[in-house]
């Protein structure tokens, strides 16, 4: 309707027109507050999905972030165990002591190949006296997996030397197991080593 005073229909909403009525300062249709709330009702869930949908935009977009950091951090931490493994290996060729004790946590448990259970002063002592001697340790194939504050490093080993003077070599593989502690070094806690077996071809 177009009279003075009177509602006008703009779209879905009614609005006064101000051109008939004292004290409004523009031709700007405005809202009538005694209208019907129906058109409300229908713009309040358009705007209520697009905050929830921002909301889960910002959610979803935190751990995203955040796990972009996490490679970074086991990749520090896969090159810190990377130079371990190199320290131990080193250790084992020269039979330094003094290195493979900073590397063994006080706990630490060893599997040799024949079953020989040891602990760190078994495997320090064994070291120290010169009994076992290796000449040659090349490592091929190592994995390395993190599980929170722990490493479990795969390997294969060709290795060459002596056990009281009688020749050892052939092809390992072992298992190593890694704790990082609460000064954020890390302890080598565990060891296994298993000979690899030929597969003879069937007649």
């Amino acid at each position: 309707m177009s009279a003075n005073g009177q509602r006008r229909e703009y779209g879905r909403l009614n609005y006064i027109d101000p051109r008939g009525n004292r004290g409004l300062l523009s031709v700007t249709p405005m809202p009538d507050p005694a209208i019907d709330r129906s058109a409300s009702s229908h713009l309040l869930p358009a705007l209520g999905f697009k905050v929830v949908s921002v909301l889960l935009i910002a959610i979803c977009a935190g751990p995203a972030y955040g796990g972009g950091q996490k490679p970074q951090k086991h990749t520090d931490w896969q090159r810190q165990i990377d130079r371990l493994e190199i320290q131990w290996r080193n250790a084992i060729l020269t039979s330094d002591t003094a290195a493979m004790n900073s590397l063994l946590a006080e706990d630490y448990t060893g599997i040799t190949p024949d079953g020989t259970l040891q602990t760190k002063d078994d495997t320090l002592a064994s070291l120290r006296s010169g009994r076992i001697h290796f000449s040659v340790i090349n490592v091929s194939d190592c994995k390395i997996r993190f599980y929170g504050g722990t490493a479990v490093v795969t390997s294969r080993a060709e290795v060459n030397g002596t056990n009281a003077d009688e020749p050892i070599s052939g092809n390992f593989r072992y298992t190593r197991v890694y704790v990082r502690d609460e000064q954020g070094k890390w302890k080598i806690v565990s060891f296994e080593a298993s000979p690899i077996r030929q597969r003879h071809a069937m007649d």
